[in-house]
This record gives structure tokens, C-alpha cells and sequence, in this order.
């Protein structure tokens, strides 16, 4: 019996983009049409690699800088999340660029909280699986003072909720802007103590 269920649920791609400067100090992502997805990320990109430097993500289970598996191949955001956090920041966008997104896409409600294990599958097959809400930084902050001077200090309050997700390939492929991705989803239920167990957590934070 599968473990992951199709839905009816599809997104479309609206906007691809890589980080490619390795030596640059900010995150911005320059748009292409086109990317291929390796088994280890998006080729010509910052954040490819089969494995990665730990971050602040799992700084509660690795020292910062150990070395791990890379499930932060990409970083994909939605649109419609984009213009609510652009709404509330008195812009009138907020470009995926500032972000260093590798993937817009819309199409799937509250995009951000989608299941953890999700998968978006492209027409060809390529398959990306979601490994986590990604979380509001300064980085992108910094991106958007520079072009909107005094707006920066707004993003992560804005952003909260809704800065997408970090995903990994599971199969190898191209994708493209214009493709639709099919959304599957763990066949399992939500566990049980999860409200409890991070209201407790949050306590002792």
C-alpha cells in the first residue's frame, strides 16, 4: 500500500531562480527558465551538495558547522504567501530574488505548512521532497534594506508563517517555468502530542 497519497492538488512554476556567486555575502537569486535537479541540488547553485555545513535550523542537535546531510537543495516559496508578506509590509512585491529562492510556485494553500515528506512531482517525473517550513532570517532582510531602506526590519514579522520550504530531489529531472507539480502527501495523520509537546518546548525556550 503507498505511503505517499496523490491528491488533486497541483502547483504551478511562476519563477525559477540559482544563487550562483559562491563568493558573495548576500543571498540574492538571479532569475533563469530553466533548472536541473540533480541528486544534488539544482546544478550551479550555492546550496547544492549532497552534504552541508549545520546551520541554525538543527542548532539544537548539531554544533554549528558539522557537517550533515544537505536537505537544503532548495528553497521554494509561494506566491500567493509572497504578496500576503508583501501586503503587510507596505511594499507592493516582495521579489523572490531578495530571498534567494530557488522555486515560486502557485497554486497550494498555506503552502508553508504543507506536510513535512510532502513531494511535488514535475510532468518528466523530477521529484522534490519538502523537509521543512523554512524560517524568516536576516538575510533576506538585509536584501530588501538595501533596495527599500528602512523596510528590512519588517520582513521577519511579515514573513512569519510564510517563508516556504527548504526541499531535497528524490529523482533527478528538469524544471521549468510553466510546469505544473503534483502535490503527494504522507498517508498518515498528524501525531498525536505534537501541540502538546511544542507548547512545552516553547515553555522551556
Amino acid at each position: 500500500m503507498p505511503a505517499l497519497m496523490a491528491t488533486d492538488i497541483t502547483a504551478r512554476i511562476v519563477w525559477l531562480g540559482l544563487v550562483c556567486d559562491q563568493g558573495a555575502q548576500g543571498i540574492r537569486s538571479g532569475s533563469v527558465e530553466r533548472i536541473v535537479a540533480g541528486y544534488d541540488g539544482p546544478k550551479g547553485d550555492r546550496h547544492s551538495g549532497v552534504i552541508r555545513p549545520s546551520c541554525v535550523r538543527v542548532k539544537d542537535m548539531h554544533k554549528e558547522g558539522t557537517e550533515i546531510r544537505n536537505v537544503r537543495q532548495f528553497s521554494i516559496v509561494s506566491a500567493e504567501e509572497l504578496s500576503a508578506v508583501a501586503k503587510d509590509m507596505g511594499l507592493d512585491r516582495v521579489d523572490p530574488v531578495w530571498l534567494g529562492a530557488t522555486m515560486v510556485i502557485e497554486g497550494i494553500e498555506d503552502f508553508t505548512h504543507v506536510p513535512p515528506s510532502s513531494r511535488l512531482q514535475a510532468p518528466d517525473g523530477t521529484t522534490l521532497v519538502i523537509d521543512m517550513q523554512n524560517r524568516p532570517c536576516q538575510f533576506p532582510a538585509r536584501e530588501i534594506e538595501s533596495d527599500h531602506p528602512g523596510r528590512g526590519k519588517d520582513f521577519m514579522p511579515a514573513a512569519r508563517g510564510r517563508r516556504g520550504v527548504t526541499a531535497w530531489v528524490e529523482r533527478e529531472g528538469t524544471l521549468a517555468v510553466g510546469d505544473d507539480l503534483s502535490l503527494h502527501i504522507p498517508d498518515q495523520r498528524v501525531w498525536t502530542h505534537l501541540d502538546k509537546t511544542l507548547s512545552a518546548t516553547a515553555r522551556k525556550g
